[in-house]
C-alpha cells in the first residue's frame, strides 16, 4: 500500500519566538534553520520580515533556502493588496513560500479588525490571489478557526473556502487560543473537508493551553489534514505550541501512523532528534526538561529494581520504542531502592568488568545506601555513581590529587566606581608528582562576579598537566542546589550537569554542610569522569 505524504511545518523561529523570555539573534535563527533543514522539515517559518530588524536581517541572509517561509498578514482595510506596504515587506523577503494569517472568527472580525464580515472575506481573497500572482506558494493561517466554528461555522467555512478558491496551497486550521479538545478538532476538520477544502490542502496549528496540542494534532491527521505545524520543544506563547519533538517520532515510529504516512524526515535524521532538542535549550540557556517524551534524560530511565530486571531480559517490557531511534539512551539509575539488576546493568553501561562477584556487588550497594543516607543521590548523578563503583572495585586511576583549596569573596569598587563582589579561588593540585598552584577570579566580560563556585571551577581547570587537553572543551551547563536536612545541621546537595564539544552530558553530585565544599566535590567528579572516559 502506498503511503500518504505528511508535510512538517516548523514555526519555532516565529511562533516559538513569542515565548516569554525568548528572543533569537540573527545568528541563532540561522543555526536553528540549518538544523531544521538537516532534520528534513518541509517548511521553516523564519519570522515576519519588516516587523523587526532581526527578522529582516535573517531573511536577507537566508532567503536562498527553498523551504523558508515568510510570515505576514492579509491586506489591511482601505488598501489594495498591491499597495499594502506590510504585505509588500513579506513578499519582498524573496521566499518562495508565503504564509498569511487572517481572521475566520466573526467575533474577531467585528471586534478586533472593526470591519464587516464581507470586507474580511474580500481581504483574504485578494491577498492570497496577489501572492499566487507573484508566483509564490500561498499558505493561509485560518486564525481562531475552531472558535469560529463554534460561533458561526458558516462564516468560518466561507473564510477558508475563499482562500482555497484564490489559490492557497494550504489552509491551516488554527486553534489559536489552545482551548479546543480532540473531539471538537475532529468534528471541525471533517466539516471543512465536507465543505469542499480537500484534506490534502489542510494543515493543523494547535496550542497547548489544555495540554492537548499533540493529541489535537494527531486527531486532525486522522480526520484528514496533511500538513502539521509545531515548534521544537513545544515553544510558543502562553503554554506553547504542538511539540514537534514528540510529534515527529510518533509519526515515524508508531504503527498507527508510520504504516499509513511518510514524512521528509529519514530514520537516520530522526536519530538526531535528542541532540537537536538539547541544542535548542542550550541556545536559549534553558535546562532541558528531563521528563520530555522521547528526548528527555528521564524518558528511558528505569529506577525500580523490578523494572530494571525486566529491562535486562527484554527492553520492550517497559519501553514503548528503542531510545536509540531518537538518539537518546537507556538509564538505570542507582538509588537506595536499587537491586542487583540495576547495579549490574549500570556497571555494564559504564564499561566496568562484568566479572564482579557477589560480595563486591553487595559492597557497592551498601555504600550507595550509606551515602544516600548522608544526603547523596545517585538517581540522576550517573557519572558520580560510576566513579564510586570504580573506586570501590579498585578500577579508578588517580589523575590528580587536590591538596588544598580556598575561596574568598570580597566587596570592592570596579573601574566605574560601582561596588561589586569579587570571588577569588586558590587550588593546589598534585599532578604527575608535581604540585601546581592555580588562582582564578570569577569575573565576566563586564566585570561582574559570577560567584565562588565559578572561581573554583576555573582554578581547578587551569593546569592539570597531561590531562588538561581532556577538559578544555568541558563546560558546566546546570547547577542545582538542595538542602536535604533543616536546622543548624543542614546538609547541602549540589548536582552539576556538564557538557563537552560533542554534545555529551553527564551529571555529578557533592554533599557537605558547606555549599562551596559540596560544589567542589561535584566539580572534581565531573573532571575525573571526563578524563576517565577520554584518556
Amino acid at each position: 500500500m502506498q503511503k500518504e505524504r505528511l508535510y512538517i511545518y516548523d514555526t519555532t523561529l516565529r511562533d516559538g519566538q513569542q515565548t516569554q523570555g525568548v528572543q533569537f539573534s540573527t545568528d541563532e535563527k540561522i543555526e536553528i534553520a540549518d538544523l531544521l533543514g538537516d532534520l528534513g522539515v518541509d517548511y521553516i517559518e523564519g519570522g515576519w520580515p519588516g516587523a523587526n530588524p532581526t527578522d529582516t536581517t535573517f531573511f536577507e541572509t537566508y532567503r536562498t533556502n527553498a523551504n523558508l517561509v515568510a510570515f505576514g498578514m492579509t491586506k489591511r482595510s482601505g488598501r489594495s493588496a498591491e499597495n499594502d506596504d506590510v504585505l509588500a515587506s513579506v513578499l519582498n523577503a524573496g521566499t518562495k513560500k508565503i504564509c498569511l494569517v487572517g481572521k475566520t472568527h466573526d467575533f474577531h472580525v467585528r471586534t478586533a479588525l472593526g470591519i464587516s464580515l464581507k470586507e474580511n472575506i474580500e481581504a483574504i481573497r485578494q491577498s492570497i490571489s496577489h501572492v499566487v500572482s507573484m508566483g509564490r506558494e500561498a499558505i493561509f493561517d485560518a486564525e481562531h478557526f475552531f472558535d469560529g466554528m463554534l460561533s458561526n461555522s458558516d462564516y468560518a467555512i466561507e473564510a477558508i473556502r475563499s482562500a482555497y478558491s484564490a489559490g492557497a496551497r494550504w489552509i491551516v486550521l488554527c486553534d489559536t487560543n489552545g482551548g479546543s479538545l480532540p473531539r471538537e478538532i475532529e468534528k471541525a476538520v471533517s466539516l471543512a473537508i465536507k465543505a469542499g477544502v480537500p484534506g490534502t490542502h489542510l494543515g493543523i496549528h494547535t496550542h497547548n493551553d489544555t495540554d492537548n496540542a499533540v493529541a489535537n494534532t494527531l486527531i486532525a491527521v486522522d480526520a484528514g489534514v496533511r500538513q502539521i505545524q509545531g515548534t521544537l520543544n513545544g515553544l510558543g506563547e502562553r503554554c506553547g505550541n504542538a511539540n514537534l519533538t514528540a510529534l515527529i517520532p510518533t509519526l515515524a515510529l508508531k504503527s498507527d501512523y508510520c504504516d499509513r504516512f511518510e514524512t521528509g524526515i529519514s530514520i537516520t535524521a530522526l536519530k538526531g532528534m535528542t541532540r537537536l532538542s538539547r541544542r535548542l535549550d542550550d541556545i536559549l540557556n534553558r535546562v532541558p526538561m528531563r521528563q520530555a517524551s522521547y528526548v528527555g534524560a528521564s524518558a528511558f530511565a528505569h529506577k525500580s529494581g523490578l523494572h530494571a530486571n525486566a529491562i535486562l531480559k527484554d527492553p520492550s517490557t517497559y519501553e514503548h520504542v528503542d531510545p536509540e531511534l531518537v538518539g537518546n539512551e537507556r538509564i538505570i539509575p542507582m538509588s537506595n531502592q536499587a537491586g542487583a539488576s540495576n547495579l549490574k546493568k549500570r556497571l555494564n553501561d559504564a564499561g566496568i568488568d562484568q566479572n564482579v562477584n557477589k560480595d563486591e556487588l553487595e559492597k557497592i550497594l551498601m555504600l550507595i545506601k550509606e551515602r544516600e543516607s548522608q544526603g547523596y543521590s545517585y538517581d540522576t548523578a550517573q557519572a558520580s555513581f560510576e566513579l564510586l563503583a570504580r573506586q570501590t572495585l579498585g578500577q579508578l586511576p588517580e589523575f590528580f590529587d587536590v591538596k588544598r583549596y580556598k575561596v574568598t569573596v570580597e566587596r570592592r569598587k570596579n573601574k566605574y566606581n560601582k561596588m561589586i563582589s569579587l570571588s577569588e579561588a586558590v587550588v593546589v593540585v598534585k599532578v604527575d608528582g608535581q604540585k601546581k598552584l592555580s588562582v582564578s577570579e570569577s569575573l565576566d566580560e563586564f566585570g561582574s562576579d559570577r560567584g565562588p563556585v565559578n572561581a573554583l571551577a576555573k582554578a581547578l581547570a587551569k593546569d592539570l598537566g597531561q590531562y588538561q587537553r581532556f577538559i578544555d572543551d568541558m563546560r558546566l551547563v546546570d547547577f542545582k542546589v538542595r538542602i536535604t536536612q533543616g536546622g543548624t545541621e543542614a546538609v547541602t546537595r549540589v548536582v552539576i550537569d556538564s557538557e563537552d564539544s560533542t554534545g555529551r552530558r553527564w551529571a555529578t553530585v557533592g554533599v557537605s554542610a558547606n555549599i562551596v565544599d559540596a560544589s567542589f566535590v561535584a566539580l572534581m567528579d565531573a573532571m575525573n569522569w571526563k578524563i576517565l572516559r577520554d584518556f
